[in-house]
């Protein structure tokens, strides 16, 4: 790899307000970069006592309606009978 080209990769922590969860992980927010976001602003104090740049989320896995089972299931069959009330079948004449 080159050198000097590549942002800083370090541990950041997301966190998700509405859902009252966070996780650490490694991103590259962590790091200035010249044409990036470069590091958050606010920090906060993790679990294993060390702090870390923290950046809040909107939606997470833990507020996903998809991962959190809340997700709607869409009546497709509804759907194609009403269709074909409407409007027949091509072959039915």
């Amino acid at each position: 790899m080159k050198k000097s080209i590549h942002p800083t990769y370090g541990p950041v922590v997301f966190r998700d307000p509405g859902a009252g969860s966070a996780f650490l992980t490694r991103s590259t927010l962590a790091g200035q970069a010249p044409g990036g976001p470069g590091v958050p602003a606010r920090t906060i104090e993790w679990e294993d006592g060390a702090t870390y740049p923290v950046v809040d989320v909107e939606i997470s896995s833990a507020s996903h309606p998809f991962w959190t089972g809340s997700a709607r299931v869409v009546d497709t069959a509804g759907r194609v009978e009403r269709f074909h009330q409407r409007y027949g079948t091509k072959g039915a004449r």
